[in-house]
C-alpha cells in the first residue's frame, strides 16, 4: 500500500525554484532514502512534506487523501512526524521531558509506553533521563531527537540528516537504530548526505540533483550505479 505520494512537487524561495517536478512514493513499511549533494533541495522536501515550507505546484496525498494545503499540525496528527536537522533538542530540559514533549498529542498512557519504548531502543537515555538535554553527546542527542519522533506514534518518519557532524562510530550507531526501526516496520524517509550508509539501508532510493529528482530504483542497485558511485560515493 502506498503511504505516501508525491506529484509534481514544486516550491520556491522567494522567485528561486528549490523543487522543481518532484514525483515519488513510499510504500508502508519501507524505508526510502533521499540522497544529493549540498543544496540539492533535500531539506526543503522534507520542509514541505511537513506542512512547514509552502508548495508551489503539484500534489501531496497521505494515506490517499490530499493533504497539499494540511497545516503541519494536522500532519502530525495524522501520523507525519520529522526529526529535524540539526538535532534542536531542548538543552535545558530533561532527557525525560524531551521526550515527553513529543507525545503532547497522546493520552499519558500512550505517552508511558512511548517512553519505555524509547528507552528500550536507546538504553543511554535511561541511564541518562534526569540529566539536561545540553549535555548528551551528539550522538546521544541525535538518539534523543530520534526518539522525541518516535512518542508521537508516527505512521511516516521523516529523518533529515541523522548522521550529520557525527564521528564514524557514532553514524553507525545510528543507522544500526535506523534498522533496527525499519525492522520494527517503521515507514521511513530519509535524508542523509551519507549517501553509502543510506543507501546500504533503504529499500528505495531517489537521487536529487538541483530540485529535480535524477535517479531512483532500490537501494542496492543505486550503490552500484556508475553515476552514483562517481558523484557520492568518491569512487
Amino acid at each position: 500500500m502506498t503511504m505516501l505520494e508525491v506529484e509534481g512537487l514544486g516550491s520556491h524561495y522567494g522567485r528561486i525554484p528549490a523543487l522543481r517536478g518532484i514525483d515519488l512514493h513510499v510504500g508502508a513499511g519501507e524505508l526510502v532514502a533521499l540522497v544529493g549533494a549540498n543544496g540539492a533541495g533535500k531539506t526543503t522536501l522534507l520542509r514541505a512534506l511537513s506542512g512547514v515550507q509552502p508548495v508551489s505546484a503539484g500534489r501531496v496525498r497521505f494515506e490517499g487523501v490530499d493533504i497539499t494545503t494540511a497545516a503541519a499540525d494536522k500532519r502530525v496528527r495524522l501520523g507525519i512526524v520529522q526529526v529535524p536537522e540539526g538535532r534542536q533538542v531542548f538543552g535545558p530540559l530533561s532527557v525525560e521531558d524531551n521526550l515527553r514533549l513529543g507525545a503532547y498529542l497522546r493520552s499519558k498512557a500512550e505517552a508511558a509506553l512511548g517512553i519505555e519504548r524509547v528507552y528500550a531502543m536507546f538504553p543511554v537515555l535511561k541511564q541518562k533521563r534526569k540529566e539536561p538535554a545540553g549535555t548528551l553527546s551528539g550522538g546521544q542527542q541525535q538518539m534523543l531527537a530520534m526518539g522525541r519522533g518516535l512518542m508521537s506514534l508516527p505512521k511516516l518518519l521523516l529523518l533529515d540528516e541523522p548522521s550529520m557532524g557525527l564521528a564514524p562510530k557514532l553514524v553507525e550507531e545510528i543507522f544500526a537504530c535506523v534498522r533496527a526501526l525499519k525492522s520494527a516496520s517503521t515507514t521511513i524517509f530519509l535524508v542523509d548526505q551519507n549517501a553509502r550508509a543510506a543507501l546500504a539501508v533503504a529499500d528505495r532510493a531517489y537521487v536529487l540533483e538541483t530540485g529535480r529528482v535524477v535517479l531512483s530504483g532500490s537501494g542496492a542497485g543505486l550503490l552500484e550505479d556508475e553515476q552514483v558511485k562517481e558523484a557520492y560515493l568518491g569512487l
